[in-house]
């Protein structure tokens, strides 16, 4: 098969195989990656305490990011979950925190009802998988990618998931956003000239900071 020929194809089965597999892990395994995920997260990205921080309620056996959110909102930090408004347009996040009036909306996950429309400094974006150049496979609705090409000013991104999420290449396409920051168990990874490279937290914290400031100033 010619991959880039059959581009959609390929990723429609690289997105089942990952789900399938990530979905077969036993919970307590599971549990016990998040645990680690969620650290990294704290010690990692202390800057995210001061910001809106734009999060994904879990998903079929995904990175669970509502401890690591509450821990952020109890340091200071806002919260946020997106929702589809309509088909092939950017997601609109609505602020979320624990009691918020919740509706069930697409994939069935929930969204804050009635609560005011914010624009997230920051994202925790899920993997379904990510390659080695810092490019995430998604679900394949294209959502996140319309998200980000359609901000004035980029919001940290930091992808969130599991080393068996790793892929040589998804073969980006034009409209494909890397990541600033991936994050797994194995730890942080920040992306830069066109590849993964791991750092330490404190590493971490210095670059997510000037990357802020920058964007943000």
């Amino acid at each position: 098969m010619d991959v880039l020929t059959d581009l959609p194809d390929w990723r429609r089965t690289e997105r089942q195989r990952l789900i399938a597999a990530r979905e077969s892990v036993p919970a307590v395994q599971r549990a016990a990656r998040n645990v680690v995920i969620t650290a990294l997260l704290e010690h990692g990205f202390p800057a995210l305490r001061r910001l809106i921080v734009g999060f994904c309620w879990p998903y079929r056996g995904e990175f669970d990011a509502r401890f690591a959110i509450r821990a952020l909102r109890d340091a200071g930090a806002r919260a946020a979950l997106p929702d589809v408004v309509a088909r092939a347009t950017p997601l609109v996040f609505r602020e979320w925190w624990p009691g918020v009036t919740m509706t069930k909306r697409v994939f069935d996950l929930p969204v804050p009802t009635d609560s005011a429309v914010v624009q997230p400094q920051a994202l925790l974006i899920p993997l379904v998988g990510f390659d080695a150049c810092g490019y995430r496979l998604g679900y394949g609705g294209g959502y996140f990618d319309r998200t980000l090409a359609a901000q004035p000013v980029p919001p940290l991104r930091i992808g969130v998931g599991f080393e068996s999420s790793r892929m040589s290449t998804i073969h980006p396409q034009p409209h494909d956003v890397a990541m600033d920051f991936i994050v797994t168990e194995a730890g942080i990874h920040v992306v830069g000239a066109g590849a993964l490279q791991r750092i330490d937290a404190s590493e971490s914290a210095r670059r997510a900071q000037t990357l802020i400031e920058e964007r943000f100033p």
